[in-house]
């Protein structure tokens, strides 16, 4: 492990974080989204994560977001005739998301996110503190 690798480790913790936190207030906000029954509907985002821990000197460390994953398309059918989307049955498409679970997730990306935002302070510190005693001595 380099000597500066933290600060790209925790960058890349940042990074996915702030990924997470996009995909889940995009959840919530689409969480109302009506359609049609002949439409899809809304499909939730989940990223999709991978270690990047290399083994070689200079590989990459951390943690990459190698794509968003689409969650169902078919979502909740219910009824609701006096929507104006509503088929000749009543029936609307809302997306199958659950609001306790998002809220969770949110949680916990933003957790995350403040978790590796204060290991880049504390290594900021620790290596401007080091650089002090080498002047001092």
């Amino acid at each position: 492990m380099g000597l500066f690798d933290v600060f790209s480790i925790a960058g890349s913790g940042t990074n996915l974080n702030r990924v997470w936190l996009d995909c889940v207030s995009d959840n919530i906000a689409n969480i109302n989204t009506v359609r049609s029954t002949s439409e899809s509907a809304f499909q939730a985002r989940y990223v999709v994560a991978q270690s990047a821990d290399g083994f070689a000197a200079g590989d990459p460390k951390g943690v990459n977001v190698t794509g968003i994953a689409l969650g169902n398309a078919e979502g909740r059918v219910v009824y609701e005739p006096d929507n104006p989307l509503a088929d000749t049955d009543g029936y609307v498409r809302r997306p199958d998301i659950d609001l306790g679970d998002q809220m969770t997730q949110l949680i916990q990306a933003q957790r995350g996110y403040q978790a590796n935002l204060a290991v880049v302070e504390r290594a900021t510190q620790a290596y401007q503190t080091a650089l002090q005693i080498g002047r001092n001595a």
